[in-house]
Protein backbone atom coordinates (compact mmCIF):
# COMPACT_ATOMS: atom_id res chain seq x y z
CA UNK A 1 0.00 0.00 0.00
CA UNK A 2 2.93 2.31 0.84
CA UNK A 3 4.04 2.11 -3.22
CA UNK A 4 -0.02 2.52 -4.06
CA UNK A 5 0.31 5.65 -2.04
CA UNK A 6 4.02 7.32 -3.01
CA UNK A 7 3.45 6.70 -6.67
CA UNK A 8 -0.06 8.22 -6.73
CA UNK A 9 0.75 10.99 -4.74
CA UNK A 10 3.61 12.16 -6.24
CA UNK A 11 1.54 12.05 -9.83
CA UNK A 12 -1.15 13.73 -7.90
CA UNK A 13 0.94 16.46 -5.91
CA UNK A 14 2.96 17.44 -9.61
CA UNK A 15 -0.22 17.54 -11.68
CA UNK A 16 -1.59 20.14 -9.01
CA UNK A 17 2.00 21.98 -8.58
CA UNK A 18 2.43 22.18 -12.04
CA UNK A 19 -0.55 23.34 -12.76
CA UNK A 20 -0.95 25.92 -10.15
CA UNK A 21 2.12 27.44 -10.84
CA UNK A 22 1.40 27.79 -14.59
CA UNK A 23 -2.15 29.11 -13.96
CA UNK A 24 -0.91 31.49 -11.59
CA UNK A 25 2.68 32.47 -11.70
CA UNK A 26 3.01 32.17 -16.16
CA UNK A 27 -0.54 32.76 -16.86
CA UNK A 28 -0.72 35.35 -14.39
CA UNK A 29 -4.81 34.05 -13.14
CA UNK A 30 -5.12 35.26 -9.77
CA UNK A 31 -8.78 33.28 -8.97
CA UNK A 32 -9.75 30.82 -6.67
CA UNK A 33 -11.56 28.43 -8.59
CA UNK A 34 -8.72 27.78 -11.52
CA UNK A 35 -6.42 26.99 -7.93
CA UNK A 36 -8.59 24.61 -6.65
CA UNK A 37 -9.57 23.24 -10.02
CA UNK A 38 -5.96 22.65 -10.39
CA UNK A 39 -6.22 20.99 -6.87
CA UNK A 40 -9.27 18.42 -7.70
CA UNK A 41 -7.74 17.58 -10.80
CA UNK A 42 -3.87 16.54 -9.42
CA UNK A 43 -6.07 14.82 -6.30
CA UNK A 44 -8.18 12.55 -8.72
CA UNK A 45 -5.53 10.55 -8.27
CA UNK A 46 -6.90 9.66 -5.18
CA UNK A 47 -9.80 7.98 -6.72
CA UNK A 48 -8.24 6.03 -9.48
CA UNK A 49 -6.23 4.76 -6.73
CA UNK A 50 -8.97 3.79 -4.29
CA UNK A 51 -10.69 2.03 -7.31
CA UNK A 52 -7.70 0.58 -8.50
CA UNK A 53 -6.91 -1.02 -5.18
CA UNK A 54 -10.42 -2.51 -4.41
CA UNK A 55 -10.89 -3.80 -7.60
CA UNK A 56 -7.40 -5.24 -9.08
CA UNK A 57 -6.02 -6.16 -5.58
CA UNK A 58 -9.27 -6.84 -3.23
CA UNK A 59 -11.68 -8.63 -5.60
CA UNK A 60 -13.83 -5.69 -6.06
CA UNK A 61 -14.70 -5.10 -2.07
CA UNK A 62 -12.70 -2.19 -0.32
CA UNK A 63 -13.84 -0.90 3.48
CA UNK A 64 -14.37 2.62 4.10
CA UNK A 65 -11.64 3.26 6.79
CA UNK A 66 -8.52 1.51 4.89
CA UNK A 67 -10.09 3.38 1.53
CA UNK A 68 -9.53 6.76 4.07
CA UNK A 69 -6.63 5.40 4.95
CA UNK A 70 -5.23 5.15 1.42
CA UNK A 71 -6.98 8.69 0.36
CA UNK A 72 -5.21 10.37 3.88
CA UNK A 73 -1.75 8.87 2.80
CA UNK A 74 -1.99 9.82 -1.01
CA UNK A 75 -3.39 13.20 0.21
CA UNK A 76 -0.11 14.11 2.40
CA UNK A 77 2.17 12.88 -0.07
CA UNK A 78 0.65 15.09 -2.80
CA UNK A 79 0.31 17.78 -0.49
CA UNK A 80 4.16 17.63 0.44
CA UNK A 81 5.01 17.62 -3.76
CA UNK A 82 2.44 20.37 -4.10
CA UNK A 83 4.37 22.11 -2.09
CA UNK A 84 8.03 21.74 -3.14
CA UNK A 85 6.78 22.70 -6.49
CA UNK A 86 5.07 25.74 -5.88
CA UNK A 87 8.10 26.56 -4.10
CA UNK A 88 10.29 25.24 -6.86
CA UNK A 89 8.03 27.67 -9.37
CA UNK A 90 8.80 30.63 -7.55
CA UNK A 91 12.30 30.21 -7.07
CA UNK A 92 12.46 29.56 -11.34
CA UNK A 93 10.65 32.26 -11.80
CA UNK A 94 11.87 34.87 -9.18
CA UNK A 95 8.96 35.19 -7.64
CA UNK A 96 6.77 35.23 -4.61
CA UNK A 97 3.56 35.18 -5.88
CA UNK A 98 3.63 38.23 -6.84
CA UNK A 99 2.05 39.10 -3.04
CA UNK A 100 2.56 42.87 -3.14
CA UNK A 101 0.37 42.62 -6.01
CA UNK A 102 -2.79 40.73 -3.98
CA UNK A 103 -2.11 43.30 -0.76
CA UNK A 104 -2.91 46.00 -3.29
CA UNK A 105 -5.68 44.57 -4.70
CA UNK A 106 -7.11 43.82 -1.64
CA UNK A 107 -6.96 46.84 -0.71
CA UNK A 108 -9.03 48.75 -3.21
CA UNK A 109 -12.18 50.41 -2.64
CA UNK A 110 -11.44 50.73 0.97
CA UNK A 111 -11.33 54.25 3.18
CA UNK A 112 -11.06 55.37 6.58
CA UNK A 113 -10.37 52.94 9.15
CA UNK A 114 -11.12 50.09 7.10
CA UNK A 115 -8.17 51.12 4.74
CA UNK A 116 -5.85 51.37 8.05
CA UNK A 117 -6.40 48.33 9.63
CA UNK A 118 -6.92 46.14 6.24
CA UNK A 119 -3.45 47.94 5.22
CA UNK A 120 -2.09 46.73 8.46
CA UNK A 121 -3.40 43.65 8.07
CA UNK A 122 -2.10 42.86 4.52
CA UNK A 123 1.49 44.57 5.58
CA UNK A 124 1.85 41.25 7.98
CA UNK A 125 1.17 39.15 5.25
CA UNK A 126 3.60 40.43 2.98
CA UNK A 127 6.22 40.32 5.76
CA UNK A 128 5.08 37.04 7.03
CA UNK A 129 5.11 35.34 3.32
CA UNK A 130 8.61 35.87 3.01
CA UNK A 131 9.22 33.75 5.45
CA UNK A 132 9.39 30.30 4.23
CA UNK A 133 8.55 28.99 7.53
CA UNK A 134 5.46 30.86 7.04
CA UNK A 135 4.87 30.20 3.57
CA UNK A 136 5.85 26.26 3.24
CA UNK A 137 2.74 25.11 5.72
CA UNK A 138 0.62 27.85 4.39
CA UNK A 139 0.56 26.64 0.99
CA UNK A 140 0.74 22.79 2.26
CA UNK A 141 -2.83 23.67 4.52
CA UNK A 142 -4.04 24.95 0.71
CA UNK A 143 -4.13 21.08 -0.81
CA UNK A 144 -4.40 18.94 2.05
CA UNK A 145 -7.79 20.43 3.32
CA UNK A 146 -9.12 18.92 -0.47
CA UNK A 147 -7.27 15.99 0.04
CA UNK A 148 -9.36 15.05 3.05
CA UNK A 149 -12.66 15.75 1.22
CA UNK A 150 -11.64 14.08 -2.04
CA UNK A 151 -10.50 10.95 0.37
CA UNK A 152 -13.60 10.92 1.92
CA UNK A 153 -16.23 11.17 -0.80
CA UNK A 154 -13.77 8.44 -2.49
CA UNK A 155 -13.81 6.21 -0.11
CA UNK A 156 -17.48 6.44 0.76
CA UNK A 157 -18.68 5.99 -3.38
CA UNK A 158 -16.31 2.90 -3.78
CA UNK A 159 -16.90 1.51 -0.48
CA UNK A 160 -19.65 0.50 -2.51
CA UNK A 161 -19.24 -2.55 -4.50
CA UNK A 162 -21.83 -1.71 -6.71
CA UNK A 163 -21.11 1.47 -7.48
CA UNK A 164 -17.94 1.42 -11.05
CA UNK A 165 -18.13 -2.49 -10.27
CA UNK A 166 -14.98 -3.66 -11.71
CA UNK A 167 -15.33 -5.09 -15.54
CA UNK A 168 -16.04 -8.62 -15.93
CA UNK A 169 -12.74 -10.34 -17.98
CA UNK A 170 -14.57 -12.98 -19.46
CA UNK A 171 -14.19 -10.91 -23.30
CA UNK A 172 -17.73 -9.66 -22.48
CA UNK A 173 -18.66 -6.05 -22.08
Amino acid sequence: MLRTILIYGVIGGLIAGVAISVVVLVLGIHSYSSGYLSMLVGLSTIFVAIKRRRDMDQGGVIRFWPALGLGLGISLVAGILYTLTWEGAQMVLGTAFDIDKYAAAELKGLNGAALAAKTAEMQALVANYHNPLFRLPMTFVEIFPVGVLVSLVSAGLLCNSRFLPARASGGQA
